[in-house]
């Protein structure tokens, strides 16, 4: 029977996703004292070599300096140090070892190569994109995106480069959400890009964060920095929403004038001031109604007569 072995620790699969672990790493501090006194007493041990001794013994002497230059150089060269807001991977022989998070100097196989990976919280503000709103409308969109680096091995090992790779999938996130919600609901209840902005980036954080993770990448926040019409249909839209603004206001003042009308006559009924008549209760609802829904201020003018004559 023939059994396939599994991939060692630290070797990915064909097919399999590398993911973040601790490497190992050793206290620099120590390593580097050693390493220093390694170096001074090879020195030492040169010079006896080659001043003082004769023979097989310089000989002597001299292999063990080299010997002792060597350890020295492999000690200080396994010495790496990780400042706050950044992380080393480890790698050896083409083989992901882990990676070292914790700040301070640390010290690692010296034939392993140490990548740096920044684990700040970044900043991505997309340019400015014309796209078609989902009632085919140009509209002008920019959004800007608050990440951080979440899983180093997956952002080194997964993709070439994660830095554009997240700037890529920012852009086209964005014009995914502004291709599908129209830029005004126009009254309905629909969602629109003007008009529910929270929902809006909510929905916009979530389908950022799907499309970077598999470089190992946190959204923490996105937000629409710019949004207009383009300027092509800007005037045209701009006219519009003022004829709703203008349309929204005179019903608003219909609507207060009527139930002030409303109040006024039912004032005087109630408490017996005049009896009016259905055609004297006409005029009455005209004049307010022309004085109350009125851009200009209304002349008074004096009825000497009756109303019937």
């Amino acid at each position: 029977m023939v059994t396939e072995n599994a991939p060692d620790e630290g070797q990915a699969g064909p097919g399999s996703v590398v993911a973040e672990r601790e490497a190992w790493s050793a206290a620099g501090v120590l390593v580097l004292v050693l390493g220093i006194g390694t170096l001074l007493a090879a020195v030492a041990v040169l010079w006896v070599g080659v001043a003082r001794s004769h023979g097989a013994g310089r000989a002597a002497l001299i292999l063990v300096a080299v010997l002792l230059l060597i350890a020295g150089h492999l000690a200080l060269r396994g010495l790496t140090s990780v400042v706050a807001g950044e992380a080393r991977a480890v790698q050896l022989f083409g083989r992901y070892r882990g990676t070292i998070r914790a700040s301070g100097l640390h010290w690692v196989n010296p034939f392993a190569r140490r990548r740096r990976v920044s684990t700040r919280i970044r900043n991505h503000e997309s340019t400015v994109a014309k796209v078609n709103d989902a009632d085919g409308n140009p509209i002008e969109i920019a959004a800007v995106v608050v990440w951080q680096v979440q899983d180093t091995a997956k952002a080194i090992y997964s993709v070439d480069d994660f830095v554009r790779f997240v700037a890529i999938q920012a852009e086209t996130a964005v014009r995914h959400i502004a291709s599908s919600y129209p830029y005004d609901n126009r009254g309905s209840d629909q969602l629109s890009l003007r008009d529910n902005a929270n929902e809006i980036t909510q929905r916009l954080s979530a389908e950022i964060s799907d499309r970077v993770a598999p470089a190992g990448v946190k959204v923490i926040e996105s937000r629409l920095t710019r949004l207009s019409y383009a300027a092509e249909i800007a005037q045209a839209m701009l006219r519009q929403q003022q004829a709703n603004a203008v349309v929204g206001a005179r019903q608003r003042i219909v609507e207060g004038a009527v139930g002030m009308v409303r109040l006024a006559l039912e004032r005087l009924e109630e408490e017996g001031v005049v009896e009016l008549d259905e055609e004297r209760k006409a005029a009455m609802v005209s004049n307010l109604l022309v004085v109350l829904c009125s851009e200009q201020a209304t002349q008074q003018v004096i009825n000497t007569g009756s109303l019937y004559h």
